[in-house]
């Protein structure tokens, strides 16, 4: 089906690793736990303009990548000091001294706990003083708090905070507009420049929401608040560097127009789906060419549903960006070890890369139903559940993604899969993604995913760790499942969110026993790239 790209993924690394859980393991051991991905394309099919931003556009990321240190760990400088290489290494793929797939927890000794809101407040800051402060720009998504000389709370936006680096990044940015030769990416470049000094980033999302005709694309600035686990407002700077795989992408565009209808049908309380998701979304398929900042920090994402501000989804809709070469790479080298270790012998031929493909894109179309106000007056739903908010949001978007295709196939919409198919693969992901801990948004999704479906009787489990779906419960749990996340993302009730997830984010022995015999297999637990300006030949 590709014509003009052809992708060079060296996935290597495939090593043993010690049977040892993650606190016993050796930092070596841990980065070993990475296979390495090289992110290459043929860049024949673009013209010399575009080869020439596709070089900006990596050094502009380079720089967001600087910023996200500055945000995820403070002074980096304390990285660059170390000694031990494996010690570096390791600092380098979380983005500071603690593992992210291991609940956060320090692996230098004697290095400081991680605080739950980063460096966007101050460690010694409660949540009381937070409330008390009389700053309507203490919930932007784009500020951060900081203590005076006297210690009196005050509100500094990005711009004002990260100047320095922001204005390198502009003069770039600048650089790729004036040779530019496609309309729509030149106004979102522009528009995106007046919102990294304005920290209003609206009408660039609005721009790039009209930028479909680009063999480029550009995801740059502050866009994802995983790491705020405080409050779950602020946002972390990152940076996608992409090129649109035209092929692939024109064969997914009809499913946009199904999204009204589809909300319609979901399986929960008709006051849980009133809101009607926009049409003016696309879905694409990308290859991507460099990673940076929040997005590159342990585990990898491998397809994008921006924007995330729901003033857009609810006037536009949003973009859904397929990674295909790192979604194959993470198939090739983590999914299908994985089945082989812990799914029936004779339901493992239902896996495969296609399905695995389709349940991706869907969960990131699924970001886009469901409810973004809540029907309890709380507010926005990101606002309501706090720090909650993204393992529940990331739960939805698994399940209903889910129930997505399985109604495109019954509706003759998708005919390359069976309903089994999906399901299958779906299941056999829960592995992979529980290995990000219940510390890791994603992580935290799957283990409440994992859990309720093992309740239900979705799957069971012998004496050896092999797992065997019955598909009839499957289905029944994936509808339970959808009912449930919708109604608490939609009453906003963060105490009881809380309280969930605390019961049902767990790791079981018994679960734990299946997920060491997988890191005996030598499984890697993700990916990491060589990326870059020479990778490329640029």
């Amino acid at each position: 089906m590709k014509k003009t790209i052809l992708i060079c993924l060296a996935v290597v690394g495939l090593y043993t690793t010690k049977a040892q859980n993650l606190n016993n393991m050796t930092t070596r051991e841990k980065v070993e736990q990475y296979a390495s991905v090289k992110l290459s394309t043929d860049l024949s099919f673009l013209s010399d303009n575009e080869k020439e931003m596709l070089g900006i556009f990596i050094d502009v990321a380079k720089i967001m990548d600087d910023i996200y240190w500055k945000q995820a760990f403070g002074d980096k400088r304390e990285v660059n000091n170390l000694t031990d290489l494996w010690n570096y290494e390791f600092a380098q793929i979380n983005y500071g001294f603690w593992d992210r797939m291991n609940d956060w927890k320090p692996f230098i000794k004697g290095y400081k706990a991680k605080a739950p809101g980063v460096t966007f407040y101050p460690e010694d800051m409660t949540k009381e003083e937070f409330n008390k402060l009389n700053d309507e720009r203490k919930n932007s998504q784009y500020s951060v708090i900081r203590r005076d000389k006297n210690g009196k709370l005050f509100v500094k936006g990005y711009y004002e905070e990260y100047k320095e680096d922001i204005d390198k990044a502009i003069v770039l940015l600048n650089k790729a507009i004036e040779i530019c030769d496609n309309e729509g990416m030149k106004k979102y470049l522009v528009e995106r420049i007046k919102a990294l000094k304005t920290d209003n980033y609206f009408a660039s999302d609005m721009a790039w929401m009209d930028m479909k005709d680009s063999n480029l694309d550009f995801v740059v600035g502050p866009i994802e608040n995983y790491d705020d686990e405080l409050f779950g407002l602020k946002t972390s700077f990152e940076a996608f560097v992409l090129v649109k795989d035209p092929v692939w992408s024109k064969s997914l565009a009809k499913f946009i127009q199904l999204l009204p209808s589809l909300q319609k049908g979901l399986p929960c309380d008709e006051k849980f789906k009133q809101e009607v998701p926009g049409t003016e979304s696309d879905l694409n398929v990308y290859d991507v060419l460099y990673y940076a900042g929040d997005c590159n920090a342990a585990g990898k994402t491998i397809a994008i549903n921006l924007p995330n501000d729901e003033k857009v989804q609810l006037a536009k809709g949003s973009r859904r960006l397929q990674l295909k070469n790192a979604m194959k790479a993470k198939f090739d080298a983590i999914v299908v070890p994985i089945v082989e270790q812990v799914i029936n012998p004779n339901q493992m031929k239902l896996i495969n890369f296609d399905a695995f493909f389709s349940d991706v894109m869907f969960h990131e179309v699924a970001h886009g139903l469901g409810i973004k106000n809540t029907i309890t007056g709380k507010g926005p739903v990101r606002q309501a559940l706090q720090g909650e908010y993204s393992a529940y949001e990331e739960a939805k978007a698994d399940v209903l993604g889910l129930y997505m295709v399985n109604e495109l196939i019954k509706r003759k919409e998708v005919t390359n899969l069976t309903e089994e198919q999906c399901i299958a693969t779906f299941v056999a992901g829960l592995f992979r993604s529980i290995r990000f801990g219940s510390a890791e948004a994603h992580g935290r999704a799957n283990l409440m995913c994992y859990n309720y479906f093992e309740k239900v009787g979705a799957f069971t489990r012998d004496n050896d760790g092999i797992y065997t779906i019955n598909f009839d419960k499957a289905k029944k749990a994936i509808e339970g499942w959808s009912a449930l996340l919708l109604e608490m993302e939609g009453m906003g009730d963060y105490e009881k969110a809380a309280q969930y997830s605390k019961e049902n984010a767990v790791i079981s022995d018994v679960l734990q026993k299946d997920l060491d015999k997988i890191n005996q297999a030598g499984i890697p637990v993700d990916v990491v790239f060589e990326q870059g300006r020479k990778v490329l030949g640029l």
